[in-house]
């Protein structure tokens, strides 16, 4: 696991953020991260190595030092499949968040529960199939842990090529999902309706024209798009609020909000792509 400055895309994160990468690694690779620290500070030009890297458990992230609201963003990239207790991991992160802070995860994830004997299997385990997820259960633990609005930001099929492995998943198919599961009080259960509006002013670092938040709302610089209460919290509550103008406020309710894509979203769709390739 390593703690510092992290990549400005996908997720977005500006300079000065605190931000914990959830890896999967051991001792050996730590050492050769450590070692190789200095180069990378170097090569984007600080001053000193901003990376912190640490060995332990991610269902246990206290016991590694990281205090209560002490990040802005944790990223996970097909680490979090690989825990037997993803409850964990979800409540550990929404503990060591900031208010208003964000995990940004991309995972494995199944169209159904798993039969015990694809869960066990060491090889689909390896894989990153046996513990995948049924993607409703995924977003139900990520309420329970307190991320009450996730956001699929993208979706693309996994492609399974391997004709043994193939026979030992079955039925099951699989999607990489990436969400963005924000820490925010006061969210709705469903999108609610309180005319409000937000603008993008533009300007953040690899977004520069046009920001997605998720897979059906796209922000193109200077062009209001009407929101639910819950994208205006978003966008006004965490990182991301030096970019976005806001009006309206939650003083009048004018019911359930149809959230479908904005419009920026639907003049420059995202399109699935054609699938990823897997074992």
């Amino acid at each position: 696991m390593k703690q510092g400055l992290g990549q400005t895309a996908p997720a977005n994160v500006q300079a000065g953020a605190s931000v914990v990468d959830l890896g999967c690694g051991t001792e050996e690779q730590l050492s050769l991260a450590r070692e190789t620290a200095t180069w990378h500070s170097d090569k984007f030009e600080y001053a000193r190595p901003n990376t912190t890297f640490h060995h332990g458990y991610v269902e246990d992230l206290r016991a590694l030092g990281f205090q209560d609201a002490s990040v802005d963003v944790v990223v996970s990239n097909c680490v979090v499949n690989l825990s037997p207790r993803k409850d964990l991991v979800l409540a550990e992160v929404f503990r060591v968040l900031k208010p208003g802070g964000e995990l940004y995860i991309s995972d494995v994830f199944a169209d159904r529960r798993l039969p015990a004997d694809v869960v066990n299997d060491p090889v689909l385990y390896a894989e990153c199939l046996g513990g995948a997820l049924y993607q409703a259960d995924f977003v139900n633990m990520a309420k329970h842990a307190g991320f009450a609005d996730p956001r699929v930001v993208t979706t693309s099929s996994i492609s399974i090529l391997n004709d043994e492995i193939a026979e030992k998943v079955g039925a099951p198919r699989f999607t990489s999902v990436t969400y963005r599961l924000f820490k925010l009080d006061g969210l709705d259960a469903q999108c609610e309706d309180y005319g409000q509006t937000a603008t993008y002013r533009g300007g953040i670092e690899g977004a520069e024209a046009l920001f997605w938040l998720d897979d059906h709302h796209a922000f193109e610089r200077g062009r209001p798009e009407r929101v639910c209460a819950n994208t205006a919290a978003m966008l006004s509550s965490t990182r991301f609020a030096p970019w976005f103008e806001l009006t309206g406020t939650r003083a009048l309710h004018f019911g359930v909000y149809l959230c479908g894509p904005t419009m920026a979203a639907t003049q420059y769709a995202l399109k699935d792509s054609a699938g990823a390739a897997c074992c």
